[in-house]
């Protein structure tokens, strides 16, 4: 992929953020300034999260090419690990959300 068809591709995404952004604060009569935190994790999910994996990707297979296969498989375990805590955090996150609302209820 060409520079230029980099830097389009970043800036696409960069007015898809700063449309997503100026979206965010909107007034809600009684709470001041609300922001969009649906639309930043939608903007996260979709556009962050896939580019780093991909990343990640790249750097695996560039290990295992060297021969690292070990460090490939070690690198991989950790970073599923990781990905098993951020999806734990992700549940309790909408865990305490209910409770939040059972409670307040």
């Amino acid at each position: 992929m060409s520079y230029i068809e980099i830097s389009q591709t970043v800036w696409q995404h960069a007015e898809f953020a700063s449309s997503v952004l100026a979206q965010a604060p909107t007034t809600d009569p009684g709470n001041g300034a609300v922001i969009n935190t649906d639309g930043i994790l939608t903007f996260f999910a979709s556009k962050i999260a896939p580019i780093l994996l991909a990343v990640l990707g790249v750097i695996f297979i560039g290990r295992a090419s060297q021969g690292k296969v070990s460090q490939v498989l070690t690198s991989s375990a950790i970073a599923i690990i990781g990905l098993a805590f951020i999806a734990g955090a992700a549940t309790l996150f909408f865990v305490g959300d209910s409770l939040i609302k059972l409670i307040f209820k």
